[in-house]
C-alpha cells in the first residue's frame, strides 16, 4: 500500500512540474528558496530513496514514520536552517536547463528502485536505520506538503490524490499526538480553538 501512494505522489508531482510556467524559476517559492531552490529541495525526495537504497542499515533505530519526524526535529534543531536552506538551492541548480526533464528522470529512476526492493532497512539522514516501507511514508509526506507550496507560490491548480492527502495528513494528526500535541489539533480541527500563529508539527 505504501509503495503505491508513494507512487502516486511522485506521479503528482512530475505533472504539477510540468505544469509549471516557464518564466516561474525565478520566482519567489518558500521562504529564503526561489521557485527552482523550492523544486530542488522537493525532488530529493525521490533522490534520497534512490540514494538510500544503496546504503542499508545493521538496525532499525526508529520504527515507523512518526518516530522519524520527532527524531528529525531535534537533529534539523542541531544542524540549523540554514544547512536545509543550502541544500534546497544546491539542489535547484542542479536541475540543470530542463528541470522538468530533470524531475520526470529522478521520478522515474526512484520508481524503479522502489520496485525493486522490496522493504529493507536503509540508512538515512544521521545514520538513522528505518524500514524502506516508513521512509516512503515520510516522502509521500513531503511530496504533499511541498506540491501544495509549489502550487501556492506558481499560481497553478493543484489537487492531491486522495490516497496522498490522507496519508499526509494522518501522518501529521499522528506526529502531534506523539509530539503532546494531540488535543491542540484535536480541539482545532473540530473548531473549538485555532492553532497557535506559525504551529507546525515538523
Amino acid at each position: 500500500m505504501t509503495t503505491s501512494v508513494f507512487a502516486s505522489a511522485v506521479t503528482a508531482f512530475t505533472q504539477l512540474t510540468g505544469d509549471l510556467p516557464e518564466t516561474c524559476w525565478d520566482r519567489p517559492g518558500l521562504g529564503d528558496w526561489d521557485m527552482r531552490a523550492l523544486v530542488g529541495h522537493t525532488s530529493r525526495s525521490l533522490i534520497t530513496v534512490s540514494e538510500y537504497l544503496r546504503t542499508p542499515a545493521e538496525r532499525e533505530d526508529v520504527t515507523d514514520a512518526v518516530a522519524y519526524y520527532v527524531w528529525v526535529r531535534e537533529y534539523t534543531g542541531a544542524a540549523g536552517a540554514e544547512a536545509v536552506t543550502e541544500r534546497g538551492r544546491a539542489a535547484g541548480r542542479d536541475l540543470g536547463s530542463d528541470p522538468v526533464a530533470t524531475v520526470d528522470g529522478l521520478a522515474a529512476r526512484a520508481l524503479a528502485d522502489v520496485q525493486a526492493a522490496g522493504d529493507p532497512v536503509i540508512s538515512v539522514i544521521g545514520g538513522l536505520g528505518i524500514r524502506l516501507s516508513n521512509y516512503l511514508q515520510t516522502r509521500v509526506f513531503e511530496l504533499a506538503v511541498h506540491g501544495l507550496d509549489i502550487a501556492r507560490a506558481a499560481g497553478c491548480e493543484f489537487a492531491l490524490p486522495p490516497d496522498v492527502l490522507e496519508q499526509a495528513t494522518v501522518l501529521a494528526a499522528r506526529v502531534a499526538v506523539r509530539l503532546g500535541q494531540g488535543e491542540t489539533v484535536l480541539t482545532a480541527l473540530t473548531g473549538r480553538s485555532a492553532l497557535p500563529p506559525g504551529y507546525s508539527v515538523v
